[in-house]
C-alpha cells in the first residue's frame, strides 16, 4: 500500500531531509585522501543527532554505521571502518535520518582527490539519469516511466543499470511501496498522487550489471571489479510535479 503524506507530514520530512542535505554538505568538505569511512562516519553521526534527529540506518537490521560508504567497486551497504581513502578513489555516501518517526534518505557520489575522467563521467552520467527520472515525477504518470527515463539516458551511453536494487516509498518506514526499479517500459505500475514521497537512487556500473554480497554480508560490490556510481534523492509528489526533500 502507497502511503500519502499529509501537509504535516511532509513538514516533518522536509526537515529530515534538510538534514541529510547538510550532513552531506559537511562531509563533502572531509572526503579527501587520508580520512577513513569511520572518520566520516563518525561525523555523519554527530551532525545528525545535533539536529534532533537519529541516523536512519544505524542498528537497521543490525547494520553498525550512521552512513554507508562504498569506495570504487562497491555499490552499496559499504560499512565504515578503517579503510582509508586515496587519490583517485570514488565514494558513495547514503545517509538517512529519522526526524520525529519520519525519514529523509539521499546518496550520492563523491570524488576523491583527482579521478580519472572514465570515473568522471560515469559520476555524471549517473546523476543526470538521477534527474531524467525525475523530468517523470507527475501526477497523473505511471511510476514506471521515470524507471524508463532512467535507463534510456544511461545505456545508450554505454553504461549498466543494477537490478537487484530499487528505489522506494519513504516515511515512518524507511522503505516503503511501492519499489522503483530503475529500468524497463514506460507506462507501468500506479499513478503518481500528490503527498506520494519516493526514493529516486539509480545505481549505475561502468561495466557489467551484475553484483554480488561479500562475505560480511553487507557489502555489494560488482561482479567485474569496475566502479559504479549511485545518487539519491527523497521527492515529494506535488499538484504540479516534484520537491526535493533532500536539498538544501
Amino acid at each position: 500500500m502507497i502511503i500519502c503524506k499529509t501537509e504535516r507530514e511532509l513538514e516533518i520530512m522536509r526537515e529530515a531531509g534538510r538534514i541529510v542535505a547538510l550532513t552531506h554538505q559537511e562531509l563533502k568538505q572531509h572526503i579527501k585522501p587520508g580520512i577513513t569511512t569511520k572518520q566520516l562516519d563518525e561525523i555523519a553521526e554527530k551532525l545528525i543527532r545535533s539536529h534532533g534527529a537519529t541516523p536512519s540506518f544505524k542498528g537497521y537490521n543490525g547494520f553498525t554505521g550512521s552512513i554507508c560508504a562504498s569506495v570504487n567497486e562497491e555499490l552499496v551497504h559499504g560499512i565504515p571502518g578503517s579503510r582509508v581513502l586515496k587519490d583517485g578513489d570514488v565514494i558513495s555516501v547514503d545517509i538517512g535520518a529519522k526526524l520525529n518517526g519520519y525519514h529523509g534518505d539521499s546518496a550520492w557520489t563523491y570524488a576523491v582527490g583527482t579521478i580519472s575522467d572514465e570515473d568522471q563521467q560515469l559520476l555524471d552520467v549517473t546523476e543526470a539519469s538521477l534527474y531524467k527520472g525525475l523530468e517523470e515525477a507527475k501526477p497523473g504518470e505511471r511510476l514506471s516511466n521515470i524507471s524508463h527515463a532512467i535507463q534510456s539516458y544511461a545505456e545508450p551511453l554505454g553504461y549498466s543499470i543494477v537490478r537487484e536494487y530499487v528505489g522506494h516509498g519513504v516515511g515512518q518506514d524507511l522503505h516503503e511501496d511501492p519499489q522503483i526499479p530503475h529500468y524497463g517500459p514506460p507506462g507501468k505500475g500506479p499513478r503518481l498522487k500528490p503527498g506520494m514521497v519516493l526514493a529516486i537512487e539509480p545505481m549505475i556500473n561502468a561495466g557489467s550489471r551484475y553484483v554480488r554480497t561479500l562475505a560480511d554480508n553487507w557489502t555489494v560490490v560488482t561482479v567485474d571489479g569496475k566502479n559504479c556510481a549511485h545518487f539519491e534523492h527523497t521527492i515529494a509528489i506535488t499538484e504540479t510535479g516534484y520537491e526535493i526533500l533532500t536539498k538544501l
